[in-house]
């Protein structure tokens, strides 16, 4: 393969490899915050993480605290405020099992397998954060 051949596979390969990023403009009541935040699994306010299906609740990370997850493949970290509604003290998600509800007069619900809403069809999914295993330690932090 000559020198130019490569140049231009290299430059296919790219462009099939962007996606827009195209943003919902209803989905706009998040901000996008740096975060990186440490959990220590062996630590008792975290110790529920230890069993898959389990969440916890930390506050005062991002937007309004975030949920992590045991989903049994892996851990999941979402923004725990609602992304359809204002920030508000009712927009922070509640845990109920594997679903989050807000406690805002819409009530929305996610999963927190997905990010999905539940139940009823919204614009926006729960804002993810990326989340690191290293030993006993999650590091989240934002994408």
């Amino acid at each position: 393969m000559t020198l130019r051949n490569f140049r231009y596979l290299l430059l296919i390969v790219l462009l099939c490899n962007c996606s827009s990023n195209i943003n919902d403009s209803r989905c706009n009541f998040l901000l996008n915050l740096d975060i990186y935040y440490e959990v220590n699994l062996n630590l008792p306010q975290y110790s529920d993480l230890n069993f898959v299906s389990n969440s916890v609740y930390i506050p005062d990370v991002g937007n309004g605290g975030v949920i992590v997850v045991n989903a049994g493949t892996g851990f999941l970290a979402w923004d725990a405020s609602d992304p359809n509604h204002e920030i508000l003290p009712c927009s922070i998600l509640n845990i109920n099992g594997l679903e989050a509800t807000s406690s805002c007069a819409q009530q929305n619900s996610y999963s927190l397998i997905t990010g999905q809403s539940v139940g009823t069809v919204l614009n926006c999914t729960l804002k993810a954060y990326r989340v690191e295993s290293a030993g006993n330690v999650l590091i989240i932090s934002s994408f």
